[in-house]
């Protein structure tokens, strides 16, 4: 299994305030789960019926999961309801589901966003959490259990990453040992594992309760989004100093000068 800790972007040419700023917002708001309780936890998630029924459940629902009755909380959200799509994607259920959240943002957000400005990025990571909630929502419009996590816009995230920079060289733990791999390979590995997951619990299988259909709906999401939100956009390269070449003769500058910057698209 491979665990990511860095990447390299000495490319990278502008700061990831944004990349920053959404860490920020995202911790802020677990501290709000940790201190006000289960019914903001509950109330702010997304829960397909409210969604596909434009209802706001308050009262505990019973589902049957494994042959038993579950009940399964609700609390009062915000209105309307389907803006529970946009407040669970900075929602976490645990201290592990959020470092693991962060930790991939911001190894590959900021490449991203240096790839698409600051504005566009935001952009980009909010369709990529509302199309993740919509792809969840797709394989369950009348399940009750509240999904929340931010892991659907950062799939996002990475599905950018994988088709942009599929070459990049990412720093990862595998067992004991540190090693550096290709983009592809680490985020390919990623996908592919969450593709598995959904058709086996498609198949009756458990998910050890994680939203899988969401991490593949915000990846494709990042792939056509990058493309469609960077054009017109080309990535800024450093002007080279110029250089004096000393010759017997007489001294002579020579300046080098750059080719016409590449436009990305």
């Amino acid at each position: 299994m491979f665990f990511p800790l860095g990447d390299d972007n000495t490319a990278r040419r502008i700061t990831p305030h944004l990349v920053w700023l959404v860490v920020i917002i995202n911790a802020v708001v677990w501290i709000m789960q940790l201190t006000l309780g289960d019914s903001f936890t509950y109330g702010f998630s997304t829960i397909p019926y409210e969604i596909t029924n434009g209802v706001d459940l308050v009262r505990a629902q019973i589902v049957d999961i494994g042959g038993r009755g579950i009940e399964i909380p609700q609390a009062p959200g915000p209105v309307p309801i389907q803006l529970t799509m946009l407040s669970s994607m900075f929602m976490h259920a645990s201290w592990m589901h959020i470092i693991g959240n962060m930790l991939y943002l911001w190894i590959f957000g900021d490449q991203i966003e240096d790839l698409l400005g600051h504005a566009r990025f935001v952009v980009f990571y909010l369709l990529c959490g509302v199309a993740a909630s919509l792809a969840h929502i797709s394989v369950g419009p009348a399940s009750v259990i509240p999904s929340l996590g931010a892991s659907g816009a950062i799939a996002g995230v990475l599905g950018a990453y994988l088709v942009k920079y599929p070459k990049n060289k990412v720093r990862v733990l595998v067992g004991r040992s540190l090693v550096y791999m290709p983009a592809f390979v680490v985020l390919g590995f990623w996908i592919v594992l969450q593709l598995i997951s959904q058709v086996q619990v498609t198949a009756g299988g458990e998910g050890g309760g994680v939203a899988y259909m969401a991490h593949i709906g915000g990846f494709f999401a990042g792939v056509v989004l990058v493309f469609l939100l960077g054009i017109g956009r080309q990535r800024s390269t450093p002007e080279p100093e110029p250089t004096i070449r000393l010759s017997r003769r007489r001294p002579e500058r020579v300046i080098h000068v750059p080719r016409r910057r590449a436009r990305r698209r």
